[in-house]
């Protein structure tokens, strides 16, 4: 009987030991990239400190903003040190706003004066309107010498507390204490950089390749990175979605292991690797210091595009001539982006509770959830069938648990065409939420961005008929691979396509749907199984 027990115990062992191995193993690495097959992040993280030769020039109040110019400090030196462009680097139009609560917009962009072959994307439909309204029209700019600067710095009013710095040579942007210290900087280490966009000449390459997927590029190369710095830290957090500790952990520094940067890019990854700056599903590129000395303070990049961001350890700089306060403790951060132009938000803090509301402020607040829905919810991939909804709810009742909502995944549909039920399965839908209703519970479906590529699917006809679809290269709508196969996605940046969206969800064209059935927002992240990761 012991030498059974023993047996036992190895054969649990042995499960054990494999069971982490598939674990580990399940973890397909080369199917996604590193920063190194990521030709924006690899320059980026190629650059040393002090490589940004941008100055500020032609500074003046402008509509209420602080304005200037970007150029290079010596045009001629410039050119022959660009190796990606034979081009005339253009000056870049900089703007910076002052809004109620001490805090500073950024705004980096190509002139549009000067004909740019399109317009960079900017993300709409985030900021408030309350937000812009409580703006701080500037009337002066005083100005300051800092250092051995051989020109002055335009120190414009941002509260009563703060203020913030535009310093021309070398170009950069900060927030301090009135007349103190610093609070948050950007391009303090010189690591600005913003390739504009232009025509392709005859001989030019600029496809990128993974997995045999290319992006050819056909405006080149237009990634943006900058550093900025977060004074009085001693940790950051934030910038979800990661699979590591709250606080961030360097990155890139003498003794630090992991090499990879946090990388903003929403991926549907159900196995992943834990203590990893691997992206996941959200990505939201807030970051949020806090310190003994300081207080909090953060920092918000309103773009969409693929985004990596360093930790910097202590050290990192440790070569650098550039100078900065000392008497502070200090983390460094570098933020590098595929695309898009800067748009970056100071908060000032100085309390955790300011940051959020600050933040807030400028995105708006979450919808406060009906008290249901911090109840419990019992759902599962997947429900068969109406007599096992009756089943399961009923036990419920039995073992005398508590739960508000039962939710059903997609197999309830047709053949999984979103705001269909499987009639053979689900024959009576409005008669089960209403069997649930009566016990005081509400029942959750699920509803996902994309559309099953079906004719005699009502959506995605309406849907292919009115040109609601996001586009390929070709002009022809995408068709990618989710949960029904083939599938289209709705270009849900168009307001009027995210009307006729909402139209959907109402009793009247949601067949079988009552008051108490709420829906599942799926995948708001769109997914492509197809895709090159």
């Amino acid at each position: 009987m012991r030498t059974f027990h023993v047996c036992q115990i190895f054969y649990l062992l042995f499960l054990l030991v494999v069971s982490q191995l598939c674990s580990v193993s399940s973890w397909k690495k080369d199917e996604f990239r590193n920063c190194n097959q990521t030709p924006f992040c690899k320059r980026a993280r190629s650059r040393k400190p002090g490589y940004c030769s941008l100055i500020a020039t032609d500074v003046s109040i402008s509509d209420g903003d602080l304005t200037a110019k970007l150029i290079p400090r010596n045009p001629f030196q410039e050119s022959l040190e660009n190796e990606e462009s034979s081009e005339k680097t253009k000056p870049l139009i900089v703007s910076l706003s002052a809004y109620q609560d001490g805090i500073l917009r950024l705004k980096i962009d190509e002139d549009p004066s000067l004909d740019p072959p399109k317009k960079r994307f900017e993300v709409p439909d985030v900021v408030m309107d309350e937000f812009l309204n409580k703006k701080l029209w500037l009337q002066r700019v005083s100005e300051e010498k800092i250092g051995d600067d051989s020109g002055f710095s335009s120190v414009v009013y941002l509260s009563d507390g703060y203020e913030a710095v535009l310093r021309p040579d070398p170009f950069e942007v900060f927030v301090r204490e009135k007349g103190g210290k610093r609070v948050l900087s950007l391009n303090s280490h010189g690591l600005f950089d913003f390739q504009q966009l232009r025509m392709k000449k005859e001989g030019e390459d600029w496809e990128e390749k993974f997995r045999g997927h290319t992006d050819s590029r056909p405006y080149g190369p237009q990634s943006v990175s900058f550093d900025v710095s977060f004074y009085g830290a001693d940790f950051v957090y934030g910038i979800p979605e990661h699979a590591t500790s709250l606080a961030l952990k360097p990155t890139r520094g003498p003794g630090v292991d992991e090499s990879e940067p946090y990388r903003l890019f929403n991926l549907d990854v159900f196995e992943y690797v834990h203590e990893s700056p691997f992206g996941l599903y959200g990505s939201i590129p807030l970051m949020i210091s806090h310190g003994k000395s300081r207080g909090t303070s953060g920092f918000f990049w309103l773009n969409a595009a693929e985004m990596q961001i360093d930790v910097l350890g202590s050290g990192w700089n440790v070569e650098s001539l550039i100078s900065l306060p000392s008497d502070q403790n200090r983390i460094d951060t570098l933020w590098m982006s595929e695309a898009g132009v800067v748009d970056s938000f100071f908060f000032v803090g100085p309390g955790p509770k300011d940051v959020v509301r600050q933040y807030t402020s400028v995105t708006g607040t979450p919808a406060l959830p009906q008290i249901f829905a911090t109840a419990y919810h019992q759902c599962r991939w997947n429900y068969r069938d109406e007599e096992d909804v009756q089943n399961v709810d009923s036990k419920f009742d039995e073992h005398d648990i508590p739960y508000d909502v039962l939710w059903l995944d997609i197999e309830h549909t047709d053949g999984k065409k979103y705001f269909t039920w499987d009639r053979v399965l689900f024959p009576n839908p409005d008669e089960m939420q209403k069997k649930l209703a009566e016990k005081g519970r509400r029942m959750v479906t699920i509803v996902d961005p994309h559309i099953k590529r079906d004719d005699s699917y009502h959506i995605h006809e309406e849907a292919s008929e009115k040109g609601y679809y996001v586009r390929d290269a070709t002009g022809k709508d995408y068709d990618g691979w989710c949960w029904p196969g083939s599938s289209s996605y709705l270009d849900m940046l168009n307001p009027e396509i995210r009307s006729w969206w909402a139209t959907k969800f109402s009793y009247e064209n949601y067949v079988g749907s009552t008051p108490s059935l709420y829906i599942w927002n799926d995948m708001n992240e769109p997914s492509v199984f197809n895709g090159p990761e």
